[in-house]
């Protein structure tokens, strides 16, 4: 599909029928009439979009690997989106609150780490400011989302300060810049498909392969 029904959904600023919105976009992503992903990747994940998160009372839609159950605390790799009223979504990555497995290995690989680091500087020099940040190594689960960012993004201050310790790469999006949104949820979501085994659709692999070789020249640091 094209990111724009994405870019409608993390720019959506109102509470109602939110969760319904982000159940019809993450459906969207697979398969036959415009999906990113071929249909067997559904296979791989799920999605929950619950109408609130009652671990944490933090609203939020989420795809998460497909060994998990359908509500309570999930593990592993996920990419998950938390709106805020006024505000345009926040996009992340996060280590499931019930631990790494099965993800494991791909948390504790280095190259995902800077992919994920790389995806974030590339954001903040596109924008030309802070507006995505990651933490060194995602398994640590001990380390907080540094309170410079709590601060500076109020709008999320709930979010993150419930799921702080789990979120390790995130991206505050610009209201006024649909088009740098639709490259940051391109960028979040191929990666985490490429994790799962899955790449974009023919269809999509041009845009794919240039929205990756933009970040991609963040990934090992200027000598």
């Amino acid at each position: 599909m094209s990111l724009d029904k994405w870019v409608e959904l993390l720019h959506y600023t109102s509470p109602n029928d939110w969760n319904a919105r982000a159940t019809a976009a993450f459906a969207g992503l697979f398969g036959a009439a415009g999906g990113r992903y071929p249909k067997a990747a559904k296979n791989e994940v799920s999605v929950r979009a619950p109408e609130i998160d009652t671990d944490g009372g933090v609203r939020y839609a989420a795809i998460i690997h497909q060994s998990n159950p359908s509500s309570g605390r999930y593990h592993g790799l996920s990419f998950v989106i938390f709106p805020a009223e006024d505000h345009a979504c926040l996009i992340s990555l996060v280590v499931g609150s019930d631990g790494l497995s099965p993800d494991e290995a791909v948390l504790g690989r280095p190259g995902h780490a800077r992919k994920a680091r790389a995806i974030c500087d590339w954001l903040n020099a596109m924008q030309g400011g802070l507006v995505a940040w990651s933490k060194q190594d995602p398994t640590r689960t001990d380390l907080r989302v540094p309170e410079a960012i709590v601060s500076a993004w109020p709008e999320h201050k709930r979010a993150l300060g419930r799921y702080g310790a789990e979120v390790y790469a995130i991206h505050r999006p610009d209201l006024a810049h649909p088009g740098r949104t639709a490259a940051a949820v391109a960028a979040f979501l191929d990666l985490l498909f490429e994790e799962r085994g899955s790449q974009p659709v023919k269809e999509y692999q041009g845009s794919a392969d240039q929205t990756r070789n933009a970040w991609f020249e963040n990934v090992m640091p200027l000598e």
